[in-house]
């Protein structure tokens, strides 16, 4: 399902637990397919055409990355969720610090993402990835990675 996330045209991406590689592994894919990205600011670097400013302004990109959906105040999750339900046709990845998993059932925003990637590093030496295909909000597949370190 990792892969399958890597070769998507459209849809929206939620990537929890401060998974900073994943981000950029996508971010990399989809630049290579010489798409443009938009983002607001960036956490790490990314190989490709990227361009920082605010996905509200109305320009038109391939891929929007979104830091930290979930972390802002009431009132912007509610302007992403209008701009999120607008914008169903280009890729969006949305990048979230915290861990956010089953507690995804909380926000409003889980009707409008296709996929859930939760990245979690354990305490006894290795990661752990859960990804999660969702339709309408409800979880349609489900599939866990391990890497050890």
């Amino acid at each position: 399902m990792l892969k399958e996330i890597a070769e998507l045209n459209s849809g929206v991406v939620l990537i929890t637990g401060d998974g900073k590689r994943l981000a950029k592994i996508y971010l990399d894919a989809w630049s290579k397919r010489t798409k443009t990205i938009l983002v607001e600011y960036l956490p790490f670097q990314v190989d490709g055409e990227v361009y920082i400013g605010s996905p509200y302004e109305g320009r038109n990109f391939d891929v929007y990355f979104i830091v930290n959906p979930l972390s802002r105040s009431k009132a912007e999750r509610e302007k992403l969720h209008r701009w999120l339900e607008q914008n169903r046709d280009k890729l969006i990845l949305l990048y979230e610090t915290k861990y956010v998993k089953d507690s995804i059932t909380r926000y409003p925003i889980r009707e409008l993402i296709d996929y859930l990637v939760a990245y979690k590093r354990e305490t006894v030496g290795f990661e752990r990835v859960d990804v999660m295909r969702l339709e309408n909000g409800r979880v349609v597949e489900s599939k866990t990675y391990i890497r050890r370190s």
